[in-house]
């Protein structure tokens, strides 16, 4: 009994493992700004789509609650609702509202742009981050404490990256039989052929090539799991070899994954970037600058 009551104290605190509330304040204001990035560069068809809503086959989500049909009006002002209440919620103020507020519209927002024939599986970590985040509530740049919620709300998200690369292993496992069939297949070479950059097209001409580069990434993502694990330098290894791997796949193939990269974030130590902002801050705005001080 007691052993159980261990494992379950220690499944606890690995998900409310307390986060400093600068990290918050930090990623929040990331997050949000990059959601407006999102509805008017990544998924901008969603007014554009609201004229034919006749071509709208939600997805299972959107199938299963009592969500509306699209319509002109409604994404014009799903649109508005988000622009404002993400504004609001990155400077911190009245988080829990505002963020709720976003959390609802952006969900809608992409239930409508992942209804016509087309899901990106690269927002599912945007579409917690939006979720978790207001379950936090203040959190300034200032703040010196940590806080278990705040622990909760970045383990979610952290999850939700993790779970982007596995999910996808295991998705290439059950449509090619196995992962060797997958890896021995001719999938790179068929994306390179059909959208490869100068940068990669060469690599055709060298098969072998490319089937150790679809080992190399089966076996990442399988592993991927152990990320949440990683401390210290380790970690940050991590993080920067799966960036590396999505600016790699942008360069080659035109495929940026941005809504995942902007989630590797919860990762990293963004309470360290405040002191540094202070820093520059008080240099811009001090009287004269460095030239009166000369």
């Amino acid at each position: 009994m007691s052993r159980a009551l261990d494992a379950g104290r220690a499944v606890v605190g690995w998900w409310t493992r307390p986060v400093p509330l600068a990290r918050v304040a930090v990623l929040r204001v990331a997050i949000y700004l990059f959601v407006l990035y999102d509805i008017f560069r990544l998924t901008n068809d969603v007014i554009p789509m609201a004229h034919a809503p006749e071509l709208y086959y939600p997805t299972w989500v959107g199938r299963v609650l009592p969500l509306p049909e699209p319509s002109l009006p409604l994404a014009q002002t799903l649109q508005i609702v988000i622009v404002v209440g993400a504004l609001v919620a990155a400077t911190g103020f009245l988080p829990r509202v505002a963020g709720w507020i976003v959390a609802v519209a952006y969900f809608q927002w992409m239930v409508f742009s992942q209804g016509y024939g087309y899901v990106s599986h690269d927002h599912l970590a945007l579409m917690v981050a939006v979720v978790v985040l207001p379950t936090i509530g203040q959190a300034r740049f200032t703040d010196t404490d940590s806080s278990e919620s705040a622990g909760w709300a970045f383990r979610c998200i952290q999850v939700s990256v993790i779970a982007t690369y596995f999910a996808s292993a295991v998705v290439k496992w059950v449509r090619s039989g196995s992962p060797a069939t997958w890896a021995n297949g001719a999938v790179f070479i068929w994306a390179i052929m059909r959208r490869g950059s100068d940068l990669v097209r060469w690599t055709t001409d060298y098969p072998w090539l490319l089937i150790i580069a679809q080992w190399g990434l089966i076996i990442i993502e399988f592993l991927s799991p152990v990320v949440l694990w990683l401390k210290g330098k380790a970690l940050y290894l991590a993080v920067v070899t799966f960036a590396g791997f999505h600016l790699m796949t942008y360069l080659a193939l035109g495929i940026h994954f941005l809504p995942t990269v902007i989630c590797w974030l919860a990762f990293l130590p963004l309470e360290r970037l405040v002191p540094v902002a202070q820093r520059l801050r008080a240099r811009v705005t001090a009287p004269g600058g460095s030239r009166t001080a000369s």
